[in-house]
């Protein structure tokens, strides 16, 4: 069996003033933001209880000044140097902007529990507040005050059946044991393989942040979220991550929320179209289970947007995995293009489609025919977890950006040790993603780009994730949808799931 191991160059973001870098935190204090100059101010709107509201308030004043970071490996955690520095931009907080809640209504909302009604009641004065911020004169991003037993607040679906809620308990069981076929994970990494695969948990509860979001996001113009938690402002400097790892990332999230665009790929092609298939429970208001299919694009050339597309009868599927069928994905790409087609003036000269499953026969022929004619080049890509590990001699971790062939199976570690950074950021052994094609591709080359690809989660400042931002951003659409009805259409811009 041949096996060879390749590590591939780390991909290279761009910044502000003509800066290239592999990190983002060090890169921003050079150059600033690729979009330097945008702005210079960005305004804050806050909405929580009273006390939270103010905890919050006096930590954001912070980040005007320089905060210094209490890890120990410097090379990864830099001091944060104020938000002028970092970002180019100041960060203000309008009286006019501030809303807390009434007290007597939250204390009355949070008495009835963890019930739906005391569930309801919480998202309704919330999502007052809030609203009430959407008018003509109105702050970049608004920041959630949470406190922490709101934030971890879910509750049972209460628009399920019990038919229905006994159909996806025996789904979640099919799912839990899928992933566990694959290896005995630990806690860590079967967090991170739950970043792509469908969830039943999604449908079968409901949590506060992802309703409230839903709410939120299909109004009439809204304006993006950010939550802070109480903990986070509060929590000692010594504790969990220092305050200046705090600011960079917090920093760089609202940044992007209110408009603006921290960084880009440096190597990516440009007019290329990246899209996530991904598919998630739906409960129809007829009453029938379906799951819901979406798509995400990025490109360098427009915003990444999503879209809706088929929904496909529970009984579609084929060794336990839902699949299209070729009208719904020849429907769902042809879309996908137009939109990008609108947002960019151009058709793409080539689409690479990321799938977390195997392509059946029907999706390979539906995605082509929707590419036939329109573009000249359709790559359709798939990645999976896997049980492979691979031990490097001496006492490093296999690299980031490792490489991996045995025989015809291609592992790719978007987690490993981090040669900048002279650490790997993880627990355990690093654990690869699997990936191959449906028709003919350069594979290795589709590593190179999703390589890239992890490095576009602008809700953290590190520039490293395991999976790509075309998977990861449809998965937090599915998961939203399961507070939408089967009529309503998500909001297609990343900036309001994040």
């Amino acid at each position: 069996m041949k096996i060879s191991i390749d590590c591939l160059p780390e991909p290279k973001l761009a910044f502000g003033e003509g800066v290239i870098g592999l990190e983002p935190r060090r890169a921003l204090a050079q150059g600033g933001p690729v979009d330097a100059g945008r702005v210079s101010t960005i305004t804050l709107g806050l909405v929580g209880p009273v006390e939270d509201v103010r905890a919050v308030r006096g930590w954001l004043a912070k980040l005007g000044s320089m905060l210094p970071a209490r890890e120990g490996n410097e090379r990864r955690y830099p001091h944060w140097p104020g938000a002028e520095r970092a970002l180019g931009v100041r960060f203000v907080v309008e009286e006019r902007f501030v809303r807390p809640l009434d007290q007597a209504k939250l204390d009355l909302a949070r008495a009835k529990g963890s019930s739906t009604e005391g569930f309801d009641d919480l998202l309704d004065l919330f999502e007052s507040r809030i609203q009430g911020l959407f008018g003509d004169s109105r702050p970049d991003c608004i920041l959630v005050c949470l406190p922490d037993e709101v934030g971890d607040l879910r509750v049972e679906n209460p628009g399920l059946s019990s038919p229905e809620r006994r159909a996806l308990e025996q789904l979640r069981r099919e799912e839990e044991s899928d992933q566990l076929a694959l290896f005995q994970p630990t806690p860590e990494e079967l967090a991170a393989a739950e970043e792509l695969r469908t969830q039943a948990d999604d449908l079968l509860f409901r949590t506060f942040y992802r309703a409230l979001k839903a709410r939120v996001m299909n109004h009439n113009n809204p304006v993006p979220l950010q939550v802070i938690r109480r903990d986070t402002v509060e929590r000692p400097d010594d504790k969990g991550q220092s305050h200046a790892t705090r600011a960079w990332n917090l920093g760089v999230s609202i940044y992007y929320k209110s408009g603006g665009l921290p960084w880009r790929p440096a190597d990516l092609p440009e007019n290329v179209c990246f899209v996530g298939i991904s598919f998630h429970h739906l409960k129809r208001r007829a009453g029938s289970l379906v799951y819901a299919s979406v798509a995400q694009a990025f490109s360098t050339d427009v915003e990444p947007f999503a879209l809706k597309g088929a929904t496909i009868e529970h009984d579609q599927r084929r060794d336990r995995q839902p699949y299209l069928s070729v009208e719904q994905s020849t429907a769902l790409l042809r879309d996908v293009l137009d939109a990008y087609e609108a947002a960019a003036g151009v058709m793409p000269n080539r689409v690479v489609i990321h799938k977390t499953t195997m392509y059946q026969p029907e999706e390979e022929e539906g995605f082509r025919k929707a590419a036939s004619g329109k573009v000249p080049a359709c790559d359709l890509v798939w990645i999976r977890s896997t049980p492979f590990r691979l031990v490097r001699k001496g006492l490093q971790e296999p690299w980031r950006g490792t490489f991996c062939t045995v025989g015809e199976q291609n592992y790719l570690f978007t987690s490993g040790h981090v040669p900048w950074w002279n650490e790997y950021p993880g627990p355990h052994i690093p654990a690869p993603i699997e990936i191959g094609a449906a028709g003919p591709t350069d594979l290795k080359q589709r590593a190179v780009e999703i390589l890239a690809l992890s490095k576009m989660n602008w809700n953290s400042s590190e520039g490293i994730s395991r999976y790509p931002i075309t998977l990861s951003f449809a998965k937090k659409v599915g998961q939203l949808m399961t507070e939408l009805s089967e009529n309503q259409a998500p909001n297609p811009s990343y900036r309001y799931y994040m």
